[in-house]
């Protein structure tokens, strides 16, 4: 009795944290697909006349340095992040789940290979590796998604190669194998059905940080164009402001990245214990 006491503050709190997280990602996603066509309004159109005002009804969030609608910029600059997020976040679980699958499936020097190319790609910060393969292009969307996508696939293959272990160990792996299973059908029919939980579980784990990684390279001025509203060119071209002594600008777009990303993340965080129960177990003893 006493241990279900105190169990379930803990899961009303959990609860909370889940619907509250589930009510802003619904609020997000509403914002960035109905707002930009409802208002039919041009997020760059500059007014000087009117920048630099403080928050009110006419302008919600206020308006930047160029008198531009900052609510408005703010829809648009999460539009583009969350995209930037979700595009690379697909592709970094794709090539991950494929690089792990293959190296678990195949074991042996193949799975050292993989593993020690792997090894030495950790040993790199993801935003120096990152910083570098935008270098190379111009700035826009696609560059940033590559960087992302190829600095990002490592933990999933790490993740991947470890459940395709777990599972080539099974009952039904060996079973299917004295049937005279292919190793292709085994892995297309039995592994890779196994590790797609955990492979989509990455991809939204991912979606936060890899939106907090294109935010640093625009910030940096390697990201995004300039003209371009993303949240990092927001918080980037509002440093002046901020130094003037113009808070809302830079408090505006730092909100909106931080809100939904850890909304996600909390969404994340529940998925996570629904598949993986034991972890959840080990954590509440």
């Amino acid at each position: 009795m006493a241990d279900t006491a105190i169990a379930q503050p803990g899961r009303t709190a959990r609860r909370v944290r889940v619907t509250a997280s589930a009510v802003i990602v619904v609020a997000v996603g509403l914002a960035v697909l109905v707002v930009p066509p409802l208002t039919q309004l041009d997020q760059q159109a500059v007014d000087l006349a009117n920048k630099l005002v403080l928050p009110s009804l006419a302008h919600p969030f206020g308006t930047d340095d160029v008198g531009r609608d900052l609510l408005l910029r703010c829809v648009y600059g999460l539009r583009v992040s969350l995209l930037v997020g979700l595009v690379a976040a697909l592709t970094a679980t794709v090539v991950g789940t494929a690089i792990g699958a293959l190296a678990g499936a195949l074991g042996g020097w193949a799975d050292r290979i993989v593993m020690r190319v792997v090894d030495a790609l950790s040993s790199i910060p993801h935003l120096l590796l990152g910083i570098f393969i935008v270098a190379m292009f111009r700035p826009g969307v696609w560059p940033v998604i590559i960087s992302v996508a190829l600095t990002h696939w490592i933990s999933t293959a790490r993740i991947v190669r470890a459940e395709v272990l777990s599972l080539r160990s099974r009952p039904f792996i060996d079973a299917a194998v004295s049937g005279g299973a292919s190793r292709t059908r085994i892995v297309v029919r039995h592994l890779l059905p196994g590790v797609l939980p955990q492979a989509g579980l990455a991809a939204v784990l991912m979606v936060p940080h890899a939106m907090w990684h294109e935010s640093a390279l625009s910030f940096l001025g390697l990201g995004l164009p300039a003209h371009q509203a993303s949240l990092g060119n927001l918080v980037q071209s509002a440093r002046g402001s901020l130094l003037a002594g113009d808070w809302w600008p830079t408090l505006f777009p730092g909100l909106f990245l931080i809100i939904p990303t850890l909304a996600l993340a909390g969404l994340a965080g529940a998925w996570r214990d629904r598949i993986n129960p034991r972890r959840k177990s080990e954590l509440m003893l």
